[in-house]
Protein backbone atom coordinates (compact mmCIF):
# COMPACT_ATOMS: atom_id res chain seq x y z
CA UNK A 1 0.00 0.00 0.00
CA UNK A 2 1.78 3.27 -1.18
CA UNK A 3 0.46 6.86 -0.05
CA UNK A 4 0.52 8.81 3.08
CA UNK A 5 -1.19 8.19 6.08
CA UNK A 6 -4.10 10.29 7.64
CA UNK A 7 -3.96 11.12 11.03
CA UNK A 8 -6.71 12.80 13.30
CA UNK A 9 -6.87 16.35 13.31
CA UNK A 10 -7.72 18.46 16.37
CA UNK A 11 -11.20 18.86 14.71
CA UNK A 12 -11.99 15.09 14.79
CA UNK A 13 -10.92 14.93 18.97
CA UNK A 14 -13.83 17.33 19.29
CA UNK A 15 -16.81 15.05 20.75
CA UNK A 16 -19.48 16.77 19.71
CA UNK A 17 -22.48 17.28 22.52
CA UNK A 18 -25.90 15.92 21.46
CA UNK A 19 -24.23 13.24 19.60
CA UNK A 20 -25.75 10.34 21.48
CA UNK A 21 -29.31 11.73 21.26
CA UNK A 22 -28.30 12.09 17.25
CA UNK A 23 -27.35 8.57 16.95
CA UNK A 24 -31.16 7.56 18.61
CA UNK A 25 -33.00 9.01 15.50
CA UNK A 26 -30.40 7.29 13.21
CA UNK A 27 -31.42 3.79 14.34
CA UNK A 28 -35.18 4.80 14.08
CA UNK A 29 -34.33 4.88 10.29
CA UNK A 30 -32.57 1.08 10.99
CA UNK A 31 -35.42 0.21 12.62
CA UNK A 32 -37.82 1.31 9.77
CA UNK A 33 -36.10 -0.98 7.58
CA UNK A 34 -35.35 -3.88 9.68
CA UNK A 35 -39.07 -3.90 10.33
CA UNK A 36 -40.25 -3.77 6.80
CA UNK A 37 -37.88 -6.56 5.85
CA UNK A 38 -38.59 -8.80 8.70
CA UNK A 39 -42.69 -8.70 8.59
CA UNK A 40 -42.79 -9.69 5.01
CA UNK A 41 -41.90 -12.74 5.37
CA UNK A 42 -44.44 -13.25 8.08
CA UNK A 43 -47.04 -11.62 5.73
CA UNK A 44 -46.15 -13.94 2.87
CA UNK A 45 -48.75 -16.93 3.38
CA UNK A 46 -51.36 -14.21 3.28
CA UNK A 47 -50.26 -12.27 0.46
CA UNK A 48 -50.10 -15.38 -1.40
CA UNK A 49 -53.68 -16.27 -0.36
CA UNK A 50 -54.97 -13.11 -1.27
CA UNK A 51 -53.48 -11.97 -4.14
CA UNK A 52 -52.55 -15.41 -5.61
CA UNK A 53 -49.42 -14.78 -6.97
CA UNK A 54 -47.27 -17.33 -8.96
CA UNK A 55 -44.03 -18.63 -7.34
CA UNK A 56 -42.19 -16.20 -9.67
CA UNK A 57 -44.68 -13.17 -8.50
CA UNK A 58 -43.94 -14.31 -4.96
CA UNK A 59 -40.26 -14.40 -5.27
CA UNK A 60 -40.33 -11.61 -7.11
CA UNK A 61 -42.36 -9.77 -4.52
CA UNK A 62 -39.95 -10.76 -1.94
CA UNK A 63 -36.60 -9.80 -3.52
CA UNK A 64 -37.50 -6.55 -6.23
CA UNK A 65 -36.65 -4.37 -2.75
CA UNK A 66 -33.61 -5.60 -2.52
CA UNK A 67 -32.83 -5.27 -6.43
CA UNK A 68 -33.71 -1.39 -6.62
CA UNK A 69 -31.85 -0.76 -3.23
CA UNK A 70 -28.85 -2.23 -4.68
CA UNK A 71 -29.07 -0.56 -7.63
CA UNK A 72 -29.82 2.99 -6.14
CA UNK A 73 -27.54 2.29 -2.88
CA UNK A 74 -24.05 3.97 -4.29
CA UNK A 75 -26.40 6.75 -6.22
CA UNK A 76 -27.96 7.68 -3.29
CA UNK A 77 -25.33 7.47 -0.84
CA UNK A 78 -23.20 9.96 -2.73
CA UNK A 79 -26.01 12.32 -3.59
CA UNK A 80 -26.44 12.45 0.22
CA UNK A 81 -22.70 13.34 0.51
CA UNK A 82 -23.92 16.23 -1.80
CA UNK A 83 -27.07 17.64 -0.92
CA UNK A 84 -26.73 16.82 2.55
CA UNK A 85 -26.72 13.23 4.95
CA UNK A 86 -29.63 14.61 6.98
CA UNK A 87 -32.00 16.22 4.40
CA UNK A 88 -31.64 13.20 2.15
CA UNK A 89 -32.55 11.20 5.12
CA UNK A 90 -36.08 13.25 6.23
CA UNK A 91 -37.00 13.15 3.06
CA UNK A 92 -36.15 9.43 2.29
CA UNK A 93 -38.00 8.38 5.48
CA UNK A 94 -40.95 10.72 4.31
CA UNK A 95 -41.30 8.39 0.84
CA UNK A 96 -40.43 5.23 2.84
CA UNK A 97 -43.07 5.99 5.26
CA UNK A 98 -45.98 6.75 1.80
CA UNK A 99 -44.71 3.89 0.02
CA UNK A 100 -45.45 1.56 3.05
CA UNK A 101 -49.38 3.04 2.64
CA UNK A 102 -49.05 1.78 -1.09
CA UNK A 103 -47.26 -1.76 0.13
CA UNK A 104 -50.20 -2.47 2.31
CA UNK A 105 -53.38 -1.22 -0.03
CA UNK A 106 -51.82 -3.11 -3.32
CA UNK A 107 -54.66 -5.62 -4.75
CA UNK A 108 -52.95 -7.47 -7.57
CA UNK A 109 -49.40 -9.59 -7.56
CA UNK A 110 -48.04 -6.78 -10.40
CA UNK A 111 -49.46 -3.48 -8.04
CA UNK A 112 -47.01 -5.14 -5.09
CA UNK A 113 -44.40 -5.62 -7.31
CA UNK A 114 -44.32 -2.22 -8.12
CA UNK A 115 -45.01 -0.75 -4.33
CA UNK A 116 -41.78 -3.02 -2.91
CA UNK A 117 -39.31 -1.61 -6.00
CA UNK A 118 -40.86 1.90 -5.08
CA UNK A 119 -39.78 1.14 -1.22
CA UNK A 120 -36.44 -0.16 -2.45
CA UNK A 121 -35.64 3.81 -3.84
CA UNK A 122 -37.06 5.29 -0.92
CA UNK A 123 -34.96 2.93 1.51
CA UNK A 124 -32.02 3.70 -1.07
CA UNK A 125 -31.39 6.37 0.81
CA UNK A 126 -31.65 5.92 4.29
CA UNK A 127 -29.04 3.18 5.30
CA UNK A 128 -25.66 4.72 3.54
CA UNK A 129 -27.03 8.30 5.45
CA UNK A 130 -27.34 6.72 8.25
CA UNK A 131 -24.24 4.86 8.43
CA UNK A 132 -22.56 7.85 6.82
CA UNK A 133 -24.13 10.51 10.24
CA UNK A 134 -22.31 8.05 12.70
CA UNK A 135 -18.96 8.38 10.93
CA UNK A 136 -19.46 12.12 11.44
CA UNK A 137 -21.29 12.17 15.02
CA UNK A 138 -18.39 9.92 16.75
CA UNK A 139 -14.60 11.08 15.63
CA UNK A 140 -13.21 8.84 18.70
CA UNK A 141 -12.81 5.36 17.38
CA UNK A 142 -13.97 3.69 20.55
CA UNK A 143 -16.80 5.62 20.77
CA UNK A 144 -17.51 4.97 16.69
CA UNK A 145 -17.12 1.19 17.73
CA UNK A 146 -19.95 1.53 20.61
CA UNK A 147 -21.68 3.68 18.00
CA UNK A 148 -21.65 1.20 15.08
CA UNK A 149 -22.43 -1.78 17.52
CA UNK A 150 -25.49 0.16 18.70
CA UNK A 151 -27.16 0.37 15.19
CA UNK A 152 -26.45 -3.06 14.15
CA UNK A 153 -28.16 -4.19 17.76
CA UNK A 154 -31.29 -1.95 16.39
CA UNK A 155 -31.27 -3.04 13.42
CA UNK A 156 -31.31 -6.79 14.55
CA UNK A 157 -33.54 -5.44 16.99
CA UNK A 158 -36.02 -4.72 14.29
CA UNK A 159 -35.72 -7.89 13.23
CA UNK A 160 -37.01 -9.31 16.64
CA UNK A 161 -40.06 -6.92 16.91
CA UNK A 162 -40.89 -7.10 13.34
CA UNK A 163 -42.38 -10.39 13.77
CA UNK A 164 -43.56 -10.40 16.96
CA UNK A 165 -45.56 -7.00 16.11
CA UNK A 166 -46.17 -8.18 12.55
CA UNK A 167 -47.53 -12.03 14.46
CA UNK A 168 -49.69 -9.93 16.75
CA UNK A 169 -51.34 -7.43 13.69
CA UNK A 170 -51.63 -10.31 11.39
CA UNK A 171 -53.66 -12.21 14.00
CA UNK A 172 -55.80 -8.91 14.61
CA UNK A 173 -55.77 -7.29 11.13
CA UNK A 174 -55.69 -8.03 7.54
CA UNK A 175 -51.89 -8.19 6.33
CA UNK A 176 -51.65 -4.63 4.94
CA UNK A 177 -51.04 -3.45 8.60
CA UNK A 178 -47.93 -5.54 8.99
CA UNK A 179 -46.42 -2.03 6.55
CA UNK A 180 -48.41 0.38 7.97
CA UNK A 181 -46.47 -0.21 11.47
CA UNK A 182 -43.95 1.96 9.67
CA UNK A 183 -45.52 5.21 10.04
CA UNK A 184 -45.62 6.16 13.41
CA UNK A 185 -41.68 5.16 13.56
CA UNK A 186 -41.04 7.44 10.31
CA UNK A 187 -43.09 10.24 11.93
CA UNK A 188 -40.66 10.40 15.09
CA UNK A 189 -37.68 10.38 13.04
CA UNK A 190 -38.12 13.15 11.13
CA UNK A 191 -40.09 15.38 14.01
CA UNK A 192 -37.41 14.83 15.79
CA UNK A 193 -34.74 14.70 13.45
CA UNK A 194 -34.89 17.67 11.59
CA UNK A 195 -34.17 18.99 15.31
CA UNK A 196 -31.29 17.17 16.59
CA UNK A 197 -29.18 16.07 13.52
CA UNK A 198 -26.64 17.97 12.00
CA UNK A 199 -26.08 18.13 8.60
CA UNK A 200 -22.92 17.38 6.77
CA UNK A 201 -22.03 17.20 3.05
CA UNK A 202 -18.77 16.94 1.27
CA UNK A 203 -17.19 20.40 0.31
CA UNK A 204 -17.06 21.22 -3.14
CA UNK A 205 -17.95 17.62 -4.31
CA UNK A 206 -18.48 18.41 -8.03
CA UNK A 207 -21.50 17.15 -10.02
CA UNK A 208 -23.86 14.04 -9.44
CA UNK A 209 -23.61 12.26 -12.87
CA UNK A 210 -27.13 10.97 -13.88
CA UNK A 211 -25.19 8.69 -16.14
CA UNK A 212 -23.14 6.74 -13.73
CA UNK A 213 -26.35 6.51 -11.78
CA UNK A 214 -28.44 4.86 -14.82
CA UNK A 215 -24.90 2.61 -15.01
CA UNK A 216 -25.08 1.68 -11.86
CA UNK A 217 -29.17 0.39 -11.26
CA UNK A 218 -28.83 -0.83 -15.10
CA UNK A 219 -25.49 -3.02 -14.12
CA UNK A 220 -27.23 -4.35 -10.66
CA UNK A 221 -30.31 -4.72 -11.47
CA UNK A 222 -29.51 -6.79 -14.71
CA UNK A 223 -26.97 -8.68 -13.07
CA UNK A 224 -28.68 -10.26 -10.31
CA UNK A 225 -32.05 -10.67 -12.60
CA UNK A 226 -29.46 -12.58 -14.82
CA UNK A 227 -28.89 -15.08 -11.68
CA UNK A 228 -32.12 -15.37 -10.45
CA UNK A 229 -33.72 -16.55 -13.90
CA UNK A 230 -31.02 -18.25 -14.67
CA UNK A 231 -31.09 -20.06 -11.01
CA UNK A 232 -35.09 -21.07 -11.94
CA UNK A 233 -35.12 -21.91 -15.54
CA UNK A 234 -31.44 -22.15 -16.52
CA UNK A 235 -29.23 -21.09 -18.89
CA UNK A 236 -31.32 -19.55 -21.35
CA UNK A 237 -31.62 -16.17 -23.79
CA UNK A 238 -33.33 -13.99 -21.36
CA UNK A 239 -30.92 -15.03 -18.65
CA UNK A 240 -27.69 -14.48 -20.87
CA UNK A 241 -29.07 -11.28 -22.17
CA UNK A 242 -29.57 -9.32 -18.88
CA UNK A 243 -26.30 -10.88 -17.80
CA UNK A 244 -24.09 -9.52 -20.55
CA UNK A 245 -25.81 -6.34 -20.28
CA UNK A 246 -25.60 -6.18 -16.67
CA UNK A 247 -21.96 -6.60 -16.86
CA UNK A 248 -21.66 -4.11 -19.80
CA UNK A 249 -23.34 -1.75 -17.70
CA UNK A 250 -20.99 -2.45 -14.45
CA UNK A 251 -17.86 -2.43 -16.68
CA UNK A 252 -18.98 1.32 -18.13
CA UNK A 253 -19.50 2.44 -14.43
CA UNK A 254 -16.10 1.65 -13.50
CA UNK A 255 -14.50 2.87 -16.38
CA UNK A 256 -16.44 6.21 -15.87
CA UNK A 257 -15.66 6.21 -12.27
CA UNK A 258 -12.06 6.34 -13.26
CA UNK A 259 -12.10 9.15 -15.33
CA UNK A 260 -14.33 11.27 -13.61
CA UNK A 261 -13.09 14.07 -11.49
CA UNK A 262 -15.48 13.89 -9.02
CA UNK A 263 -17.13 9.97 -9.02
CA UNK A 264 -20.07 8.68 -7.60
CA UNK A 265 -17.67 6.41 -6.22
CA UNK A 266 -14.44 6.53 -5.66
CA UNK A 267 -12.76 2.87 -7.09
CA UNK A 268 -9.38 3.47 -5.18
CA UNK A 269 -11.34 2.73 -1.81
CA UNK A 270 -11.40 -1.24 -2.91
CA UNK A 271 -7.37 -0.68 -2.72
CA UNK A 272 -7.77 -0.72 0.58
CA UNK A 273 -7.27 -4.87 1.70
CA UNK A 274 -9.36 -4.22 4.87
CA UNK A 275 -12.31 -2.51 3.16
CA UNK A 276 -12.67 -5.00 0.23
CA UNK A 277 -12.53 -8.01 3.08
CA UNK A 278 -15.64 -6.37 4.98
CA UNK A 279 -17.37 -6.16 2.12
CA UNK A 280 -16.94 -9.14 0.62
CA UNK A 281 -17.63 -10.55 3.69
CA UNK A 282 -20.80 -8.85 4.40
CA UNK A 283 -21.99 -9.85 0.68
CA UNK A 284 -20.96 -13.58 1.43
CA UNK A 285 -22.82 -13.69 4.57
CA UNK A 286 -26.31 -12.31 3.21
CA UNK A 287 -26.40 -14.70 0.32
CA UNK A 288 -25.59 -17.56 2.38
CA UNK A 289 -28.53 -16.35 4.92
CA UNK A 290 -31.30 -14.55 3.32
CA UNK A 291 -32.65 -17.47 0.87
CA UNK A 292 -33.24 -19.27 4.06
CA UNK A 293 -34.89 -16.61 5.96
CA UNK A 294 -37.16 -15.72 3.33
CA UNK A 295 -38.55 -19.46 3.91
CA UNK A 296 -38.41 -19.83 7.33
CA UNK A 297 -41.51 -18.31 8.46
CA UNK A 298 -43.12 -20.45 6.08
CA UNK A 299 -42.02 -23.11 7.40
CA UNK A 300 -42.87 -22.23 10.65
CA UNK A 301 -46.09 -21.83 10.27
CA UNK A 302 -47.39 -23.41 6.90
CA UNK A 303 -45.33 -26.93 7.73
CA UNK A 304 -45.45 -27.07 11.43
CA UNK A 305 -48.48 -25.46 11.88
CA UNK A 306 -47.07 -22.59 14.44
CA UNK A 307 -49.72 -18.70 14.33
CA UNK A 308 -47.72 -15.86 13.54
CA UNK A 309 -47.20 -14.47 16.31
CA UNK A 310 -45.94 -17.85 18.13
CA UNK A 311 -44.12 -17.99 14.01
CA UNK A 312 -41.96 -14.61 15.69
CA UNK A 313 -41.67 -15.42 19.08
CA UNK A 314 -39.81 -18.70 17.19
CA UNK A 315 -37.07 -16.39 15.87
CA UNK A 316 -36.29 -14.24 18.48
CA UNK A 317 -33.34 -16.14 19.49
CA UNK A 318 -31.17 -14.64 16.34
CA UNK A 319 -32.34 -11.63 17.18
CA UNK A 320 -31.29 -11.71 20.61
CA UNK A 321 -27.88 -13.11 19.42
CA UNK A 322 -27.33 -10.34 17.36
CA UNK A 323 -28.21 -7.65 19.81
CA UNK A 324 -26.02 -9.21 22.60
CA UNK A 325 -23.07 -9.61 19.94
CA UNK A 326 -23.09 -6.32 18.45
CA UNK A 327 -23.02 -4.66 21.83
CA UNK A 328 -19.42 -6.26 22.47
CA UNK A 329 -18.26 -7.09 19.33
CA UNK A 330 -15.61 -3.92 19.18
CA UNK A 331 -14.36 -4.81 22.58
CA UNK A 332 -13.76 -8.12 21.39
CA UNK A 333 -12.04 -7.52 18.16
CA UNK A 334 -9.72 -5.12 19.93
CA UNK A 335 -8.67 -7.66 22.70
CA UNK A 336 -8.15 -10.76 19.67
CA UNK A 337 -8.81 -9.57 16.74
CA UNK A 338 -10.95 -8.79 13.97
CA UNK A 339 -9.58 -11.55 11.78
CA UNK A 340 -10.54 -13.60 14.63
CA UNK A 341 -13.49 -11.90 15.47
CA UNK A 342 -15.24 -11.71 11.85
CA UNK A 343 -13.92 -15.24 10.64
CA UNK A 344 -15.14 -16.93 13.87
CA UNK A 345 -18.54 -15.42 13.79
CA UNK A 346 -19.27 -16.49 9.95
CA UNK A 347 -17.78 -19.97 10.73
CA UNK A 348 -20.21 -20.09 13.82
CA UNK A 349 -23.28 -19.28 11.34
CA UNK A 350 -21.87 -21.46 8.55
CA UNK A 351 -21.88 -24.60 11.44
CA UNK A 352 -25.46 -23.95 12.59
CA UNK A 353 -26.86 -23.65 9.05
CA UNK A 354 -25.21 -27.13 8.48
CA UNK A 355 -27.02 -28.30 11.83
CA UNK A 356 -30.35 -27.19 9.58
CA UNK A 357 -30.21 -29.29 6.96
CA UNK A 358 -31.21 -32.55 9.13
CA UNK A 359 -34.48 -30.58 9.36
CA UNK A 360 -38.02 -32.29 9.36
CA UNK A 361 -41.67 -31.74 9.31
CA UNK A 362 -41.49 -32.41 13.20
CA UNK A 363 -38.32 -30.85 14.04
CA UNK A 364 -38.30 -29.79 17.81
CA UNK A 365 -37.85 -26.21 18.64
CA UNK A 366 -34.43 -27.06 20.59
CA UNK A 367 -32.46 -27.20 17.49
CA UNK A 368 -34.14 -24.68 15.70
CA UNK A 369 -33.90 -22.00 18.68
CA UNK A 370 -30.13 -23.01 19.30
CA UNK A 371 -29.46 -22.77 15.85
CA UNK A 372 -31.30 -19.69 14.90
CA UNK A 373 -29.12 -17.84 18.52
CA UNK A 374 -26.02 -19.13 16.88
CA UNK A 375 -26.76 -17.45 13.41
CA UNK A 376 -27.40 -14.49 15.78
CA UNK A 377 -24.54 -14.16 17.75
CA UNK A 378 -22.16 -15.19 14.63
CA UNK A 379 -24.00 -12.63 12.60
CA UNK A 380 -23.63 -9.73 15.06
CA UNK A 381 -20.48 -10.05 15.83
CA UNK A 382 -19.40 -10.03 11.96
CA UNK A 383 -21.58 -7.15 11.12
CA UNK A 384 -20.45 -4.93 13.47
CA UNK A 385 -17.35 -5.36 13.02
CA UNK A 386 -17.27 -4.93 9.25
CA UNK A 387 -18.93 -2.07 9.23
CA UNK A 388 -16.59 -0.38 11.61
CA UNK A 389 -13.86 -1.68 9.57
CA UNK A 390 -15.64 0.38 6.35
CA UNK A 391 -16.26 2.98 8.32
CA UNK A 392 -12.96 3.30 9.54
CA UNK A 393 -11.11 2.60 6.43
CA UNK A 394 -12.00 6.22 5.00
CA UNK A 395 -11.83 9.63 5.14
CA UNK A 396 -14.97 11.48 6.60
CA UNK A 397 -15.72 13.34 3.64
CA UNK A 398 -16.04 9.62 1.40
CA UNK A 399 -18.28 8.27 4.60
CA UNK A 400 -21.61 8.33 2.32
CA UNK A 401 -20.23 6.40 -0.40
CA UNK A 402 -18.07 3.95 1.79
CA UNK A 403 -21.43 3.69 3.93
CA UNK A 404 -23.41 2.98 0.27
CA UNK A 405 -20.85 0.34 -0.54
CA UNK A 406 -21.48 -1.87 2.50
CA UNK A 407 -25.12 -1.38 2.00
CA UNK A 408 -24.73 -2.33 -1.71
CA UNK A 409 -22.96 -5.73 -0.87
CA UNK A 410 -25.64 -6.33 2.15
CA UNK A 411 -29.08 -6.00 -0.30
CA UNK A 412 -27.41 -7.20 -3.10
CA UNK A 413 -26.32 -10.71 -1.28
CA UNK A 414 -29.65 -10.05 0.34
CA UNK A 415 -31.29 -10.63 -3.70
CA UNK A 416 -28.57 -13.00 -4.89
CA UNK A 417 -29.73 -14.99 -1.77
CA UNK A 418 -33.22 -14.95 -2.59
CA UNK A 419 -32.75 -15.67 -5.82
CA UNK A 420 -30.56 -18.50 -5.69
CA UNK A 421 -31.00 -19.96 -2.65
CA UNK A 422 -35.13 -19.34 -2.96
CA UNK A 423 -34.81 -20.48 -6.06
CA UNK A 424 -33.35 -24.40 -4.99
CA UNK A 425 -36.23 -23.97 -2.37
CA UNK A 426 -39.33 -23.70 -4.44
CA UNK A 427 -37.15 -25.87 -7.77
CA UNK A 428 -37.12 -28.56 -5.39
CA UNK A 429 -40.92 -28.09 -4.02
CA UNK A 430 -42.25 -27.85 -7.58
CA UNK A 431 -41.60 -31.71 -8.47
CA UNK A 432 -43.55 -33.08 -5.59
CA UNK A 433 -45.97 -35.57 -6.31
CA UNK A 434 -49.54 -35.29 -5.30
CA UNK A 435 -52.74 -37.13 -5.99
CA UNK A 436 -54.94 -37.17 -8.68
CA UNK A 437 -56.64 -33.82 -8.53
CA UNK A 438 -53.77 -31.87 -7.72
CA UNK A 439 -54.59 -28.34 -8.72
CA UNK A 440 -51.56 -26.55 -11.25
CA UNK A 441 -51.47 -23.71 -8.85
CA UNK A 442 -50.32 -25.99 -5.67
CA UNK A 443 -47.19 -26.45 -7.44
CA UNK A 444 -46.47 -22.74 -7.26
CA UNK A 445 -46.09 -22.05 -3.72
CA UNK A 446 -46.80 -23.65 -0.41
CA UNK A 447 -49.30 -20.84 0.19
CA UNK A 448 -50.90 -21.91 -3.18
CA UNK A 449 -51.30 -25.50 -1.62
CA UNK A 450 -53.01 -24.99 1.35
CA UNK A 451 -55.52 -22.61 -0.40
CA UNK A 452 -55.56 -25.22 -2.87
CA UNK A 453 -56.40 -27.61 -0.56
CA UNK A 454 -59.48 -25.63 1.06
CA UNK A 455 -61.33 -26.29 -2.47
CA UNK A 456 -60.69 -30.08 -2.25
CA UNK A 457 -62.28 -33.08 -0.84
CA UNK A 458 -60.73 -33.83 2.38
CA UNK A 459 -58.29 -37.00 1.61
CA UNK A 460 -57.24 -35.79 -1.94
CA UNK A 461 -56.02 -32.54 0.56
CA UNK A 462 -54.55 -34.07 2.88
CA UNK A 463 -52.72 -36.31 0.79
CA UNK A 464 -51.55 -33.47 -1.27
CA UNK A 465 -50.56 -31.43 2.00
CA UNK A 466 -48.10 -33.94 3.22
CA UNK A 467 -46.26 -34.44 -0.41
CA UNK A 468 -46.55 -30.40 -0.89
CA UNK A 469 -44.82 -29.99 3.01
CA UNK A 470 -42.58 -32.70 2.83
CA UNK A 471 -40.97 -31.45 -0.32
CA UNK A 472 -40.79 -27.45 0.92
CA UNK A 473 -38.55 -29.00 3.75
CA UNK A 474 -36.22 -31.04 1.37
CA UNK A 475 -35.70 -27.69 -0.54
CA UNK A 476 -35.16 -26.12 2.63
CA UNK A 477 -32.80 -28.24 4.13
CA UNK A 478 -30.66 -28.38 0.23
CA UNK A 479 -30.58 -24.56 0.76
CA UNK A 480 -29.66 -24.85 4.34
CA UNK A 481 -26.61 -26.73 3.05
CA UNK A 482 -25.59 -24.54 0.36
CA UNK A 483 -25.70 -21.55 2.67
CA UNK A 484 -23.77 -23.30 5.28
CA UNK A 485 -21.16 -23.82 2.19
CA UNK A 486 -21.24 -19.85 1.58
CA UNK A 487 -21.04 -18.92 4.74
CA UNK A 488 -17.66 -21.40 5.44
CA UNK A 489 -16.13 -20.20 2.41
CA UNK A 490 -16.60 -16.74 3.54
CA UNK A 491 -14.78 -17.13 6.82
CA UNK A 492 -12.25 -18.66 4.98
CA UNK A 493 -11.65 -15.68 2.83
CA UNK A 494 -11.79 -12.50 6.09
CA UNK A 495 -9.25 -14.96 7.95
CA UNK A 496 -6.98 -14.07 4.73
CA UNK A 497 -8.01 -10.61 3.63
CA UNK A 498 -8.76 -8.79 7.08
CA UNK A 499 -5.14 -10.20 8.33
CA UNK A 500 -3.37 -7.28 10.34
CA UNK A 501 -6.68 -4.71 9.76
CA UNK A 502 -7.07 -3.41 13.51
CA UNK A 503 -10.23 -0.90 13.87
CA UNK A 504 -7.69 1.52 15.77
CA UNK A 505 -5.55 1.94 12.22
CA UNK A 506 -4.38 5.15 10.83
CA UNK A 507 -5.74 5.24 7.01
CA UNK A 508 -3.94 4.96 4.31
CA UNK A 509 -4.92 6.17 0.63
CA UNK A 510 -3.69 5.21 -2.41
Amino acid sequence: MTGTLRTAGPTEAVKRPGRWLALGVLVLAVLLVAVDATVLGLATPYISEDLEPSGTQLLWIGDVYSFVIAGLLVSMGSLGDRVGRKRILLCGATAFGAMSVLNAYATTPETMILARALLGVAGATLMPATLALIRNLFHDPRERSLAVGIWGATASAGTAVGPVLGGFLLEHFWWGSVFLINLPVMAVLVLVGARTLPESRTPDPGPWDLVSVVLSLAGTVGVVYAVKEAATHGFGRTALAAGLLGAGALYGFVRRQLTLPAPLLDMRLFRHRGFSGAVLADLLTILGLSGLVFFLSQYLQLVQGRRPLEAGLAELPAAIGAVAAGLVAGRAARRFSVRSVVAGGLAAVGLALAALTVIDRSTGYPLLGTALLVVGLGAGFSFTVTADVILSSVPREQAGAASAVSETAYELGAALGIAVLGSIVTGVYRDFTGPAGTPAEAHESLGGAVEAASHLPAHTAGTMLDAARQSFVDGLALAAGAGAAVLLAAAVAAWFMLRGQRLEDPVEHP
